[in-house]
């Protein structure tokens, strides 16, 4: 099992409103923690760049992170009290250090001081040091919208059920941590710098805030010219130019009312990328990214993964634009984010309709006739209709960023929620989709998402309709790597021609999803799907693909496959040691170290990952089947058992246990553990299949049909669950049903 994280942190990159004069560059507070690397600072670039560094100055990307003081703290400190699950917090000022009473590490109240504010609108957070260079982000935040907006009050972030010390979402635990979770995204040149042997941090930054180095990249060398007036440099002295980020040439089709750009696709955008290593849902996988370094060379971006994104690919979890983006038909025409965003204000170059009347004709589509709705209604706004809002944090409102086009047939068929009956809650999703259609006519056939539903549930044309969807070059990019990740699911061997096919792909995100694949294809065939990304430009691709293939599957090829391959892989340790404040990194390392016969450092990387995540299920099952790979279950499943009493979902636990106890032929208590995990509400289909399969094998054929028929509305054209039906029906001598099942298969 591999394991990765996503970046839970948001960026809150709203407009600045009324606290301009608390940047910390007005404030005369020094922002420079780690200077050097070629990083000037904003104050070097105000002298020739003033109307940006206007146009920054109190901006969201200025305001990031500032030091706590009396001009940067929004929140009432005056003695001012909240009341969480009977704990209750104080927040409080001596002379010009603010303090909050809460409950600590130990979940004993005690008075922390505030060291930094994080963010400004629509919520402010604050962040509180504590041993080891630690920088945790307090739960309890400041809501800084209007009273008359419901703002001007304390909130907790998690407000449904208690979270106490202990766990990784309180305040003190591991995803509140600054240092991994939001830093690089909040400061310019932040370099973290975890030691794997002390479990501390060094972490620094050139600026506080996001300064203009963080999309510029390091301005030395462009300072230099300038004042030598050397014009001879590439960029002025930059390594990487953004000069396309300023307003483009389009042309309007009169009929259509669509516009069209001076240059298409995606090497119009050369900002993209650059905001992406914020703007996205992703994990660090190396240090030091710089703007030119593009983003899969640090970044490994998240596909569009169940819990995230919807199946059509509308946003569900906080995924920050950019694979939003990635699917609309503005990406594929050469849009990008400059063309609706001032990129040093980040403000809305237009307000409301006009704002899309930049291209699109509004003499077409501001009218009755295209959105249905009366003249400057809330219905009238092109945003509502084609960017639906989710909040977010509790108060922070985000609009998805594929603009597409309301699809409530998909309501219907798949269940994916639909910007019509968001508004208009009192209708159902099939009034919605006839009144579109009314309107509209048809809406087209073939959407991806019937694919991306079918691999995730188990449809039964799972497979075809992924392998359609990975070959068609029209669809995005991020859609067709998503369908190669669920496509081992399906496998075939026409299937396999495909993700084969797709595994030379020079598309980063193609090449990404690929890889991704890997997990779940048996060991001893990743090589002839993952050997050609060892001949991937970008590092975070490669070394992932190497991650995935033991070194015993690797001594066959040529010795120039071989190199890369030990290139990769040690890439990809490196990567892993970078991020050894993670339990999954260090679970990674024990994988990786197992793999390659170093049995003292993989099972001191298991139990440090539990050391310092004892909640944290997959360090118990990955450490138990390396046991189990040494002969030394008995081991296994005293760490399993050691698991049950920690971890929050104990379902996956219950299954290896299971699995360990058939092994030693402890069968009847290897079933009730089974039984467990396949009746869980997490249960996977995997889990309920092998659990039917061990009734099955001790003589309970008729339960395993009722576990499996049970399951299977969750988990339609699932194949495993099908065979296994057509099986132990005809077994039980019901030939109608199992002909019934077998068409299914077919």
């Amino acid at each position: 099992m591999r394991v990765f994280w996503s970046l839970l942190c948001g960026v809150l990159f709203l407009a600045g409103h009324a606290w301009a004069d608390t940047s910390s560059y007005e404030a005369g507070i020094a922002p420079t923690r780690d200077a050097g690397q070629g990083y000037v600072g904003a104050a070097a670039c105000a002298g020739c760049h003033a109307t940006e560094q206007a146009d920054w100055h109190g901006s969201d990307h200025d305001l990031a992170m500032q030091p706590a003081t009396l001009k940067t703290v929004l929140g009432n400190f005056d003695d001012a009290t909240f009341d969480y699950f009977g704990t209750t917090s104080t927040f409080f000022r001596k002379d010009n250090t603010f303090y909050v009473r809460t409950d600590g590490p130990d979940g004993k109240l005690a008075d922390f001081a505030i060291a930094y504010t994080f963010g400004v609108d629509p919520l402010q957070q604050y962040l509180i040091e504590l041993p080891g260079g630690r920088l945790q982000a307090l739960g309890i935040v400041w809501d800084t919208r209007k009273k008359s907006d419901g703002g001007q009050r304390w909130y907790h972030l998690y407000p449904d059920e208690p979270v106490r010390a202990g766990d990784r979402l309180h305040w003190t635990g591991r995803d509140q941590n600054w240092n991994f979770m939001c830093a690089d995204c909040h400061s310019t040149n932040l370099q973290k710098n975890y030691d794997l042997d002390s479990r501390t941090y060094a972490t620094t930054w050139s600026e506080i805030d996001v300064g203009c180095e963080a999309c510029h990249g390091p301005g030395k060398d462009h300072v230099a010219a300038m004042q030598a007036e050397n014009w001879s440099l590439p960029h002025n002295g930059f390594k990487l130019s953004l000069a396309r980020a300023e307003t483009k040439v389009w042309t309007t089709n009169p009929e259509t009312g669509n516009p069209y750009p001076w240059q298409s696709g995606p090497e119009a955008q050369p900002e993209l990328e650059v905001c992406a290593q914020c703007h996205s849902r992703r994990s660090t996988q190396f240090h030091g990214a710089r703007p030119e370094d593009g983003l899969f060379n640090h970044f490994m971006p998240a596909l569009l993964e169940d819990g995230l994104y919807h199946a059509d690919g509308q946003i569900d979890g906080e995924v920050y634009v950019y694979g939003s983006f990635l699917q609309s038909r503005m990406y594929q025409s050469g849009v990008t984010c400059s063309d609706c965003h001032n990129p040093h204000s980040l403000k809305l170059k237009a307000q409301g309709n006009h704002l899309c009347a930049q291209c699109h004709l509004p003499t077409k589509y501001d009218t009755e006739a295209h959105h249905g709705h009366p003249a400057d209604s809330e219905g009238a706004q092109c945003v509502n209709c084609h960017m639906p809002e989710k909040t977010y944090m509790g108060v922070d409102d985000r609009r998805d960023h594929s603009f597409r086009i309301p699809r409530p047939d998909l309501t219907v068929s798949l269940g994916v929620p639909n910007a019509c009956t968001q508004c208009h809650a009192d209708k159902d999703a099939t009034w919605a989709a006839g009144e579109l259609e009314k309107r509209h006519g048809k809406p087209p056939t073939g959407h991806f998402a019937n694919a991306i539903h079918a691999g995730r549930y188990g449809g039964a044309q799972a497979e075809q309709l992924l392998s359609e969807l990975i070959l068609d070059s029209t669809q995005p990019a991020i859609v067709r790597a998503t369908a190669l990740s669920l496509l081992p699911g399906y496998l075939s061997n026409q299937s396999a021609a495909v993700l084969q096919q797709a595994s030379r792909s020079e598309e980063p995100l193609v090449a990404l999803g690929a890889v991704n694949a890997l997990s779940d294809i048996p060991p001893q065939y990743r090589p002839a799907f993952g050997l050609p990304a060892l001949y991937d430009a970008h590092r975070a691709i490669r070394s992932l693909a190497a991650s995935y293939m033991a070194p015993s599957t690797i001594p066959a090829n040529p010795a120039e496959v071989q190199a890369r391959y030990e290139q990769a892989r040690d890439e990809y340790i490196a990567s892993q040691r970078f991020n050894g404040d993670r339990p999954e990194s260090l679970v990674n390392l024990g994988d990786v170290s197992g793999q390659s016969g170093h049995t003292d450092d993989a099972m001191r990387y298991y139990r440090s990952a539990i050391d310092i995540a004892p909640d944290y299920t997959p360090a118990y099952v990955n450490f138990a089947d390396y046991l189990r790979s040494q002969g030394r279950d008995d081991e296994g499943r005293r760490v399993l058992a050691q698991a049950l009493d920690n971890v929050a979902d104990p379902t996956p636990i219950e299954h290896a246990l299971g699995l360990l106890l058939v092994r030693q032929q402890r069968h009847d208590e290897a079933l009730e553990h089974l039984r467990k995990a396949a009746m869980s509400s997490t249960a996977t289909s995997r889990y309920i299949y092998v659990y039917a399969v061990a009734l099955q094998s001790g003589g309970d054929t008729q339960q395993a049909v009722d576990v499996l028929e049970a399951a299977y509305h969750r988990f339609p054209g699932n194949r495993q669950f099908l065979s296994a039906l057509v099986s132990f029906n005809r077994e039980l001598g019901r030939d109608d049903k199992a002909d019934w099942y077998e068409k299914q298969l077919r």
